[in-house]
C-alpha cells in the first residue's frame, strides 16, 4: 500500500474511532481557499458544543508522528480553523486534536496545539 492510500485508510480509521467516542463527523479534508497559504484539516468533528479540528498522522511510531507536525503546519491549520469558524459563525468551543495511527494502534492527543 502506498503512502497516499495508507493516509486515506488512517483518516477513515480515525473517523471510525471518533464516531465510537460519540463524535459526529462534520467535514473531512477541509481545504481553505486557493492562494491563501492553503491548509487541509483532515477531520472536523463535533460533540456537544465543541468543534474538534483533527490532524491525522500515520507513522510507524508515535514520536515520528509528532515530529511530522511542524510549526508552519500548525500555523496554517490554526488559520484554516479560524476561517472555518468565522464562515460558520461558530459560538461554541473549539480545539485541535492529533490522532496518530501507528499500525492498527491509535493515539489520541486532545488539545494538542
Amino acid at each position: 500500500m502506498n503512502t497516499y492510500y495508507k493516509g486515506l485508510f488512517s483518516e477513515w480509521y480515525a473517523r471510525m474511532f471518533l464516531r465510537l467516542h460519540g463524535y459526529k463527523i462534520i467535514k473531512t479534508r477541509y481545504i481553505t481557499g486557493k492562494h491563501t497559504n492553503r491548509a487541509e484539516i483532515d477531520i472536523i468533528a463535533k460533540r456537544g458544543n465543541t468543534l474538534v479540528f483533527v490532524e491525522v498522522k500515520s507513522r510507524h511510531d508515535l514520536q515520528s508522528a509528532w515530529d511530522a507536525i511542524l510549526p508552519g503546519q500548525m500555523s496554517r491549520l490554526r488559520n484554516a480553523a479560524d476561517t472555518y469558524l468565522a464562515k460558520k459563525h461558530w459560538i461554541g468551543s473549539a480545539r485541535f486534536d492529533v490522532i496518530a495511527v501507528c499500525g492498527l494502534k491509535i493515539y489520541w492527543e486532545k488539545n494538542a496545539f
